[in-house]
């Protein structure tokens, strides 16, 4: 589940659907805009087909919209890797974004493990360890990576997606 504007071709979520046939991206109707309604349904739709070995991988709004749709759906999945936790009432979130602030602070159905970056302009380090406080997830501090997206230079992301594999085990 990438965030606001989609993930291009060199962010590593567009690298590991490529190498990995089984990877599915939620696509949305709407990704300059969006409205978390609208990608919530789309969100309830992909785990329905999917079932409850699914893991979601999150970026950026992606993450914001996994913690509201965990209080809102009787569907599981296995885990969740949220990556670059945005802080909807920090400077740089997207006005474009609609409901996607507040999100529950109780803990999500399931393990998850959050990735947070030093200087992400999205969202400060102390953001990402109340949402892993609150949503009951392992942080990982990964130092300085901006907003852990193609701009960081992380290429395929090879750490990130061992930590996806240890989430998958």
């Amino acid at each position: 589940m990438p965030g606001c504007g989609n993930s291009g071709p060199t962010h590593w979520q567009s690298r590991w659907e490529a190498e990995n046939p089984s990877f599915r991206r939620v696509a949305q109707d709407d990704w300059m805009h969006p409205v978390r309604a609208d990608w919530q349904a789309r969100l309830e739709a992909a785990v329905a087909r999917t079932g409850p070995e699914t893991v979601l991988v999150a970026h950026s709004l992606g993450c914001l919209l996994v913690a509201h749709w965990a209080a809102n759906t009787h569907l599981r999945v296995k885990a969740a890797l949220l990556v670059a936790v945005p802080d909807p009432a920090g400077p740089e979130f997207p006005s474009v974004a609609i409901g996607f602030a507040d999100p529950p602070a109780r803990p999500l159905p399931f393990r998850s493990l959050i990735v947070a970056s030093r200087d992400d302009p999205y969202g400060k380090l102390e953001h990402a360890r109340a949402c892993a406080d609150a949503w009951g997830s392992e942080l990982v501090d990964i130092g300085p990576a901006g907003h852990v997206n193609a701009l960081s230079g992380l290429g395929r992301w090879k750490k990130g997606f061992a930590l996806l594999q240890r989430l998958r085990a």
